[in-house]
């Protein structure tokens, strides 16, 4: 059996499959822009931009903003994956089940990692104040 990614549509860009990062980066490619030309209409360097798509960083607000203008999608669905942006993939290439759902899985551990990632940060920062203090 096989299953196309468009069958999978409805959630391929929602919270549990898809990070911030793959949604900027889908909907700059549904732009036709580069990295660099994103990066070039930001005011950001290139760095920056490939920083955001690998979920490495995120925007700051008023970053946020002009990236959800110049993608033409809003905010809360780069955030979220819910409101104004992509409808899924465009790429229609059919892909077996085990295929999809290697990658569905990928996609969630690449945002656990993210967020185990963050939670690190703030377990360093309050052990670095602990340490100040004593």
């Amino acid at each position: 059996m096989s299953t196309s990614l468009d069958e999978t549509a409805e959630g391929y860009f929602s919270n549990d499959t898809a990070t911030f990062g793959d949604r900027v980066a889908a909907a700059r490619e549904a732009l036709g822009l580069s990295q660099a030309e994103l990066a070039k209409k930001l005011g950001v360097k290139l760095k920056t931009v490939g920083g955001w798509e690998n979920d490495l960083s995120e925007p700051r607000a008023n970053k946020l903003q002009m990236l959800a203008g110049v993608l033409n999608v809003s905010i809360m669905w780069l955030l979220t994956g819910e409101g104004d942006g992509l409808d899924g993939p465009l790429d229609e290439t059919p892909f077996e089940a085990s295929v999809n759902d290697i990658l569905i899985e990928m996609r969630r551990l690449k945002g656990d990692y993210a967020r185990l990632n963050d939670r690190l940060g703030q377990l360093e920062k309050r052990l670095r104040g602990a340490l100040k203090e004593s």
